[in-house]
């Protein structure tokens, strides 16, 4: 069991979950392989990789074996649960069930209706982030045991966030609500619900533009893109304008000529 195993062989564990994550990013195999090698790194009852669609708001799982209605709260309730807002920071190396404050807990749907149900008493949530700083999923693992201190499986999973969040971000490809999005923006329907002026500037962004050549080619203040981009990131929940880009890249958005 993993739990047994020395920490050289977790860390050659480790090489394998990135050679599977690896090979799903090219597309070479599914993200089940990635789930699959991990569980040499720590042993589990349940877990699943999940993308972060922010179209529709929502995960959708890419791979996994928690019950159906785990998998539900996962994809459409966690990222309203009190926990998330601390699982969230990309400064957090993931949040390991012990750690969580019990206060927190006690208010945690997910822990009380979906976890504890389940006989769960450990594991970890591990938010993923691309190299340009945009939240693209997470990492859900649980256990009905209690893992050994000090776990060399912590500071592993850490190590891993990089490849398992490539592998997520492109194994899914542009969702389908995003490749549709392009169709609604010219038919006139917004996508994201962004405002007319909004998807002006978003795509302004696309072209790398500051906010004083957007104002001069939009005939707007700066002081007014800016508040544009403000409005633009809460209502796409991205982290930055270059994250806002590379999301209007997959919408097909392009700034007029």
């Amino acid at each position: 069991m993993a739990a047994e195993r020395s920490t050289a062989d977790i860390l050659d564990a480790a090489v394998h979950v990135r050679e599977a994550a690896r090979s799903a990013t090219t597309g070479a195999t599914g993200v089940d392989g990635v789930l699959t090698a991990l569980s040499e790194v720590m042993e589990y009852d349940h877990a699943s990789l999940a993308r972060w669609d922010p179209l529709r708001r929502r995960h959708t799982t890419l791979a996994g074996n928690y019950p159906d209605d785990a998998t539900a709260y996962i994809e459409t309730r966690l990222h309203h649960d009190p926990v998330f807002p601390l699982l969230r920071s990309p400064a957090r190396g993931g949040l390991w069930l012990m750690d969580v404050p019990r206060q927190l807990l006690a208010a945690s749907p997910g822990f009380q209706q979906v976890l504890r149900p389940l006989g769960i008493e450990d594991g970890v949530a591990q938010c993923l982030f691309a190299a340009d700083g945009r939240y693209v999923g997470m990492l859900n693992v649980s256990t009905r045991r209690p893992r050994r201190a000090p776990d060399p499986a912590r500071a592993v999973v850490i190590l891993l966030t990089e490849a398992l969040a490539a592998a997520v971000d492109s194994h899914a490809g542009p969702p389908p609500e995003a490749r549709a999005a392009a169709g609604r923006a010219a038919d006139g329907r917004r996508p994201g619900g962004l405002s007319p002026r909004e998807l002006q500037v978003l795509a302004e962004l696309t072209a790398g533009r500051t906010n004083r050549e957007i104002a001069g080619r939009l005939y707007i203040t700066p002081r007014t893109v800016g508040t544009h981009i403000e409005h633009i990131l809460a209502k796409l929940d991205l982290p930055n304008r270059a994250a806002a880009a590379a999301l209007a890249a997959t919408w097909g958005i392009e700034p007029s000529r």
